[in-house]
């Protein structure tokens, strides 16, 4: 993680300014049976991209807060790092997408039984979005049915 003196004066003054929300009480919810007999999902907002899938758009003032489907059997070395922040180096997840899109961890965790299984369809959002609600109000809700869709009983979300 940077410390905020070896940011650009640009992003300094982002950060600043920024008005950060607060959510409370966070909502939750109790998992309805064991962690060994549930179905997995993942959500990452490396904004990470499938080949053959449409970038995140860069030039969405407040960010593109559209949604990627990731299939469980893609290969994480295949996917495109599409997040257009510069507030962090993005070296390591593009060096190792498990980092910051951890599916092969997710299939290692199913094979040893500690989760019955991994979601057949995952998510890749763009992080960075500052203007949030279309995210709240279209995105999220269509990933939450997407998720009841594909079966997932509980999602990892991954943030970067």
């Amino acid at each position: 993680m940077a410390k905020s003196s070896e940011l650009s004066l640009k992003n300094r003054l982002f950060l600043k300014t920024y008005r950060w929300r607060r959510i409370d009480p966070v909502p939750w919810a109790p998992l309805e049976k064991p962690l060994a007999e549930c179905t997995v999902g993942l959500v990452s907002s490396a904004g990470f991209v499938p080949p053959g899938v449409e970038a995140f758009d860069e030039t969405v003032r407040g960010g593109d807060s559209s949604w990627r489907k990731v299939s469980a059997d893609v290969d994480p070395s295949t996917l495109t790092d599409c997040h257009r922040s510069e507030s962090f180096d993005h070296k390591g997840m593009e060096a190792d997408p498990d980092l910051a899109f951890p599916l092969t961890r997710l299939r290692e965790l199913a094979d040893a039984g500690v989760i019955g299984g991994v979601a057949r369809e995952h998510v890749s959002l763009m992080g960075s979005i500052t203007v949030t609600g279309p995210l709240q109000k279209q995105s999220l809700p269509e990933v939450a049915a997407h998720f009841r869709e594909v079966g997932a009983d509980l999602v990892l979300l991954v943030p970067v």
